[in-house]
């Protein structure tokens, strides 16, 4: 009992102790000037944070780099020197044609292998997204797509053959579209049309289709069959993918990206001419073979910095058809706006500089290109009362019709605007409709 009494005693007299110690130390600091006590009490705090949130994180495991790409347009000023130079081309009459021996891009490394996240089965994002079931709903009509398509080619004398795709509804197929058809007749009377589209091959197509019947122009809207147009190519196995569940289409419309593949098939099978249906032909194509236009050019390089693919011009079974192809069946993305259409033509055609066999021709941003996306509502502004708008406007139209085989529109960015009086859009649609009296009205 006197053993527990002492220790209890000692106890309390090391409590005491340091009592008397937090009392000294205490009095000591607000002895202190404020700020040095301030100072104590911030170190104090941030000693206490670190003891009681620091935690040690995991790391995940360095993934595999992606391919390189170009960005898309909206990204450009992010991207690398080689392809992120955008200017106006100036109207100086550069050389007519570009030769794929000509030095262009430096080459990229650009890895080929599928590593991108799209083309990987997630149940979850496709349970959110439209059945890839209904966008391909139209298996009856399609099994007729050869025989009709050959039989119409085989039958029609065909000067050129011109390709079109529309996987829209036929209520958006509006009179952008029209005037696209009748630039093509205006420049090409003796040519063939195929416009693959389930929503045209209708009864409601055939009517909008019926005046250029009338007037002998020989068009055809035919549903597509896409195992018939994919097969023997790298873009069966893709689509049998798409059809399975294992590719995921991605966030990007299906019907735009089933187009980017659409016209390298269709080239490839049949060879001809592809064109969006944003694009107005100025002139004709007949001495124009194995053909694809830039869209930028790089300022300090004097060479191309970007291709596209609204306006291609290939024989049957061409080699690059068939790497483009390929290309995207192995490097398919959903989810990047542009990745499997003029990105994907600018990579293979930088990939396969100067290898030998492969006989094409790149042809200057004026020639389809000759305003580029940026600058589109410049074309469809009126002269108004500013001579210098006035005098641009001149110059610009006079370039224009002495260089570009084509216009590209640019839906995207000018489908809203107003086409003004005296504009140089005006002046294209008077030189290249056939039935002018609703030509401009409905644009």
């Amino acid at each position: 009992m006197n053993q527990i009494t002492k220790l209890y005693q000692q106890y309390r007299a090391f409590l005491d102790c340091m009592q008397d110690i937090k009392r000294s130390v205490l009095a000591f600091i607000f002895c202190l000037p404020t700020s040095i006590f301030a100072l104590f009490l911030v170190l104090l705090l941030t000693y206490n944070g670190f003891s009681v949130f620091c935690v040690k994180p995991s790391f995940p495991a360095k993934s595999s780099p992606e391919p390189a790409n170009f960005l898309p347009e909206r990204e450009s000023s992010q991207s690398s020197s080689s392809s992120s130079v955008m200017y106006a081309v100036k109207e100086e009459s550069p050389p007519a044609i570009l030769k794929t021996h000509l030095p262009l891009l430096e080459k990229p490394e650009i890895s080929r292998t599928p590593t991108n996240s799209s083309s990987v089965f997630n149940p979850k994002r496709l349970e959110k997204r439209r059945p890839v079931s209904s966008v391909l709903k139209f298996e009856a009509k399609s099994k007729h797509f050869s025989a009709k398509v050959e039989e119409f080619l085989d039958n029609s004398s065909c000067k050129l053959r011109f390709f079109m795709t529309w996987i829209s509804s036929i209520e958006s197929f509006s009179g952008r579209e029209l005037l696209a058809v009748e630039s093509l007749f205006k420049s090409h009377p003796d040519a063939c049309l195929v416009m693959v589209s389930a929503s045209l091959d209708s009864k409601r197509g055939s009517l909008i289709l019926k005046p250029f019947l009338k007037k002998g122009f020989k068009v055809i809207a035919v549903t597509p069959d896409f195992d018939y147009i994919f097969q023997k190519t790298n873009a069966e196995t893709w689509f049998d993918g798409l059809k399975r569940g294992i590719i995921d289409p991605g966030e990007v419309s299906l019907g735009q990206n089933l187009s980017n593949l659409l016209r390298l098939s269709l080239l490839y099978k049949f060879g001809g001419v592809y064109l969006d249906t944003d694009v107005v032909i100025l002139k004709s194509f007949s001495n124009l073979s194995n053909v694809i236009g830039a869209q930028a050019m790089d300022a300090e390089k004097k060479n191309w910095s970007r291709l596209n693919n609204a306006v291609l011009i290939f024989d049957k079974k061409h080699p690059l058809l068939f790497n483009f192809i390929q290309e995207f069946a192995l490097t398919f993305n959903g989810n990047k706006w542009g990745h499997n259409g003029p990105y994907l033509v600018s990579r293979v055609v930088a990939r396969i500089n100067e290898k030998p066999g492969f006989n094409f021709t790149i042809l200057p941003p004026h020639a389809f290109y000759p305003v580029d996306w940026t600058r589109i509502q410049s074309l469809f502004r009126g002269p108004g009362n500013d001579s210098d708008q006035s005098k641009w406007l001149q110059n610009k139209l006079v370039n224009i019709r002495r260089q570009s085989f084509a216009v590209h529109l640019w839906n995207r960015q000018s489908r809203e605007l107003r086409i003004e009086k005296g504009s140089i859009i005006d002046h294209i649609i008077s030189d290249c409709c056939i039935f002018c009296n609703s030509s401009g009205s409905s644009l």
